[in-house]
């Protein structure tokens, strides 16, 4: 099931760890060419990566003037254009950063849960043509938009791989299941050739959730919960978790029963867990119909009614194809405005 993926359950995030031993920062690895230097290759010291990397030796032209070889989040090196012309996403984190970088896709997958691009993206991808489902490419649809660069995201099917390979060498599985999102963006940003790009939008980001943290009066430092409802109850996310992150790096705090590390979220919670989920204010999103439903079910109960949040009217539905995913820069912004939007105004 696409949706189940993200964020990690804790059993699967243990299933996870021996890939995320290597993890995106392998991307940050790279070896230029002849075709000539790198800024992204020149840069990837400064980007934190503990791990060095030959050069790699220049394989040859190519219509967009020569390759680079990176290291993948699997740490599988791969050769790459230099300027990279025609990029296949088939993750939205994957399209996200792309398009954080000031560049369009050629073919692109749907939203997590969704048929369709997600919407906070949506009118940036009008006309790119939808090459399969998040994770799930239609091979006879890649091979029409003709990719010289297929970003893979945490795809872990060799035999998809395999075959995508076969459209391309250049395919990459651009995070390791447990990356945060602002490594696995940095890595993207040095696959496409702009890593000093990719660390100025961090940089930007970081700046403005300190700013908008700061800015929210009686609210600065509130212990939000962010919390998934699915069809089976609902989910509290952990502290590295996205939205979470975000929420943190604009000062705001956890609830104490949702104050641990990881980037996972809890197993579903019945009823008589309830509290688990109350805070301060209440971010509640879904990912489904059937999540939708339970919630709306759930909503006239007392267990509900009774929770601090729910009483003060501090209760906020937002979208989960932003707040439940493993996010990018792009959805970051929709989230610190989500949260301006709120607690600012309170």
């Amino acid at each position: 099931m696409p949706f189940a993926r993200r964020p990690l359950s804790p059993v699967r995030r243990r299933a996870a760890q021996a890939l995320a031993v290597t993890g995106a920062a392998a991307l940050l690895l790279t070896g230029c060419g002849s075709s000539g230097s790198s800024s992204a290759g020149s840069s990837s010291a400064s980007a934190g990566s503990s791990s060095a990397a030959s050069p790699a030796a220049d394989a040859g032209g190519g219509g967009n003037g020569g390759k680079r070889t990176v290291k993948d989040a699997t740490g599988k090196a791969v050769e790459v254009p230099a300027e990279p012309k025609r990029i296949v996403t088939l993750t939205q984190e994957d399209l996200d950063a792309v398009l954080a970088l000031g560049a369009k896709p050629v073919g692109i997958t749907n939203g997590q849960g969704l048929g369709e691009p997600p919407a906070y993206l949506k009118d940036r991808v009008q006309g790119v043509p939808v090459v399969g489902n998040l994770l799930q490419p239609v091979m006879d649809k890649v091979i029409a938009a003709k990719p010289d660069l297929i970003l893979a995201g945490d795809l872990q099917d060799e035999q998809v791989l395999k075959q995508l390979r076969e459209i391309t060498p250049a395919t990459l599985v651009t995070m390791a299941p447990t990356d945060d999102w602002k490594l696995a963006f940095r890595g993207i940003g040095n696959a496409v050739n702009k890593l000093d790009q990719a660390n100025k939008v961090i940089g930007d980001y970081e700046a403005k959730a300190a700013k908008a943290g700061g800015e929210l009066g009686k609210n600065k430092g509130a212990a939000v919960s962010v919390v998934r409802w699915n069809p089976t109850g609902p989910s509290w996310m952990e502290k590295k978790q996205f939205a979470s992150g975000v929420a943190l790096d604009m000062g705001l705090t956890r609830p104490a029963a949702q104050d641990k590390d990881g980037n996972a979220h809890s197993p579903a919670l019945s009823l008589e867990k309830l509290a688990e989920i109350d805070g301060d204010w209440l971010f509640l999103s879904t990912l489904t119909d059937d999540g939708k439903a339970a919630l709306k079910d759930v909503q006239s109960k007392p267990a509900y009614q009774e929770l601090d949040a729910v009483r003060n009217n501090r209760t906020v539905t937002v979208d989960g194809s932003v707040w439940s995913t493993r996010g990018g820069p792009l959805a970051a912004d929709a989230v610190i405005g989500d949260i301006t939007k709120a607690l600012g105004g309170s």
